[in-house]
């Protein structure tokens, strides 16, 4: 190892900076040593090394006219590598374009990489990393894992990924697809993995000028009658079903954020439903006031599980003791649909419904629990949840009328009991009325 004089001025200095013949070698002998913080290549004085921390890592800088210009990071990127790389650096820092290369060589590199950021982001939900992780697996790799970084423009994007997809996928998915590409070499060129980002400046609408889907709901206002006559039935014979659909439909809640509801969420006594932040495709605690409506079906309900030998923590339980999968639920729905209608059908005619009846929009969205700008959230003050109350109140009160009202308020039948009961319980009515309509006449 050499050492520049200047660096041997007295026995007490601490050195701060050797100058050494670069290798991985070298920087591993040098990483013992505490008090040694940059190495400085002996043929290429520009070059500098500068450990982190964690001094098995570090960083690749090249100084020019004073202001250090970051390569990369070491051992991401070799000695060997940096100094192969050494003279397009130096051009492009003489042109002023940066200094940074990457390791990578191929696309299918980066979005590996991108992929495993994803699988570790705790921001991000399960659903949203299965469904990117699907995207990677089946479109954007097999697709473009082989196209040299070099060669990422409009031309290759729409020749080998947008114009074939498009072709067998919805453009909404193609879109989401688009987009996660997209992401991935922003938080590269954001990292200081790329010196530039080939993506920037290429959009979705160079590709195709498809507006974004929005599917009509396959559920009208003027199905609720029939839709509840329905679920009544089945809230005797399968009360989970027809508790999660009607939960959906109250309330306008998610599929994903209704499934995983817990008792210790449901708070009967301050007539509230609590819905944490992490179920939550907003990533936002949702708040619903309980109408009495709601409270009455939730006390029967319980009753129900209970009777039937179930003192969980979940309103809506799978057979291992944990709450309903995401395939689970959407399965209740294919019973209870038939094809004809989806989950988020029950919340598209929920927000529809709550138009019609003139509630604020505000109030709706907020009920609805769409995303909501900081402005706006700044405004929120707290009568929101008596205003919310009396939305759901006048909601509630409309799907009475439709027949919401035989199902939380039946008398002398339990959620449970067979059809032929409900039926045995509606025939004797029947039968009471019959005789008082004889005796009158």
């Amino acid at each position: 190892m050499s050492q520049s004089a200047t660096e041997k001025r007295s026995p007490n200095t601490q050195i701060k900076t050797l100058t050494v013949k670069l290798s991985d070698a070298e920087i591993g002998r040098n990483a013992k040593l505490e008090h040694v913080r940059d190495l400085r290549d002996a043929g290429h004085p520009a070059l500098h090394f500068r450990f982190s921390k964690n001094r098995t890592r570090g960083a690749w800088y090249l100084v020019n006219k004073r202001r250090w210009h970051r390569i990369g990071a070491f051992p991401d990127l070799s000695s060997k590598q940096v100094l192969a790389a050494l003279p397009a650096v130096r051009l492009r820092v003489s042109a002023d374009a940066g200094a940074t290369i990457s390791q990578w060589a191929t696309t299918g590199e980066l979005l590996c990489w991108y992929a495993g950021r994803m699988a570790l982001d705790r921001n991000l939900s399960a659903k949203r990393k299965t469904t990117g992780a699907s995207a990677m697996k089946c479109h954007l790799l097999p697709r473009l894992g082989g196209l040299p970084l070099t060669e990422v423009n409009k031309t290759t994007l729409d020749n080998l990924f947008m114009w074939p997809l498009q072709e067998t996928l919805s453009i909404d998915y193609v879109r989401l697809a688009f987009q996660l590409l997209a992401s991935a070499f922003r938080q590269a060129l954001t990292l200081g993995w790329l010196s530039s980002n080939p993506m920037a400046g290429i959009k979705f609408s160079d590709f195709s000028k498809a507006k974004r889907g929005i599917k009509p709901s396959r559920l009208r206002g003027v199905q609720l009658q029939d839709l509840l006559s329905e679920l009544g039935p089945v809230m005797a014979n399968e009360p989970a079903d027809a508790m999660l659909a009607l939960m959906m439909l109250c309330h306008g809640t998610r599929i994903g954020e209704t499934r995983q509801a817990r008792w210790s969420h449901i708070s009967l006594a301050e007539r509230e439903w609590f819905i944490p932040a992490e179920h939550t495709k907003t990533s936002v605690q949702h708040h619903l006031p309980l109408t009495d409506q709601v409270r009455a079906l939730l006390i029967r309900y319980r009753e129900t599980q209970t009777a039937r030998g179930y003192d969980g923590q979940y309103l809506f339980p799978a057979r291992n003791g944990k709450a309903l999968s995401e395939g689970q639920a959407s399965a209740v729905f294919a019973r209870l649909g038939k094809g004809e209608w989806t989950s988020h059908d029950l919340r598209k005619v929920a927000r529809t419904g709550w138009a019609d009846l003139g509630i604020d929009h505000l109030v709706g969205e907020l009920l609805i629990n769409h995303a909501m700008g900081h402005s706006v959230k700044v405004y929120i003050q707290s009568d929101v949840m008596s205003r919310k109350r009396d939305a759901l109140e006048k909601w509630h009160a409309h799907l009475d009328q439709k027949g919401f009202s035989l199902i939380h308020g039946q008398t002398g039948v339990r959620f449970g009991e067979s059809g032929n009961a409900l039926e045995a319980a509606n025939g004797v009515a029947r039968s009471a009325i019959q005789k008082t309509t004889t005796v009158e006449d």
